[in-house]
């Protein structure tokens, strides 16, 4: 009697461990699964358009079963919406490349059947006029006007006047424009007021703030 109850017990406890092995292997057999990538910084400021100059981005990738945050900058790809702006190498490096702007940096990588992607971190080139970038705030405007009893015209690239009415264009902050004045009919060209430079019948103006450049034709 004693032995068939002793059995059962067996029976029984086996079953239960048999069960709970069971449930460790099913969760154990649950594979780690990538959930969500963090890239940083979040944002960020380049000064010149310097490729010497760089971020080094980090990318942390957010896991389930078990849950833990491991760096996986090595693992992802990187990706610059804007590569004209700002590259970016296979290991989370982006310097300035050609021109000033902004470009926006992520991450992804493709895990099971989904591809997760970061968030996109900002990244700014905002250096001076003289490395082609255009400063915040309202672009400067040239003005051609006219002085003396001649006729004549004033060309230039992207303005275009004749006597005697006035004409005006915006232009990047930074743009240098050479003018060129041509006398019509019997009339002679006289000179240049509000050149950075001038030579005969060619002005050179910088734009930096509203100019106004006057051709006197005689």
């Amino acid at each position: 009697m004693k032995r068939k109850w002793l059995g059962k017990w067996i029976s029984i406890f086996g079953l239960v461990g048999a069960g709970v092995w069971l449930l460790s292997l099913s969760s154990c057999a649950r594979s780690t699964r990538l959930t969500g990538i963090t890239i940083q910084p979040p944002s960020g400021t380049f000064g010149a358009v310097d490729p010497t100059l760089f971020f080094q981005f980090k990318a942390l990738g957010t896991y389930i079963h078990p849950p833990k945050t491991v760096d996986i900058t090595d693992q992802v790809t990187w990706q610059s919406d804007n590569p004209q702006v700002i590259q970016v190498t296979a290991a989370g490096v982006a310097s300035p490349n050609l021109n000033c702007g902004v470009a926006q940096i992520l991450a992804e990588m493709h895990n099971g059947n989904n591809d997760i992607v970061s968030n996109s971190a900002s990244i700014t080139v905002d250096g001076p006029a003289s490395l082609g970038c255009t400063p915040a705030g309202p672009q400067p405007i040239l003005t051609i006007s006219f002085a003396g009893k001649g006729t004549g015209t004033v060309t230039g690239s992207g303005i275009s006047c004749s006597t005697p009415s006035s004409c005006s264009n915006q232009f990047t902050t930074g743009t240098t424009v050479v003018l060129t004045a041509s006398a019509t009919g019997t009339s002679s060209f006289g000179g240049w007021s509000g050149c950075n430079s001038s030579n005969g019948a060619n002005c050179t103006v910088f734009l930096q703030i509203n100019t106004t450049v006057t051709a006197t034709f005689n």
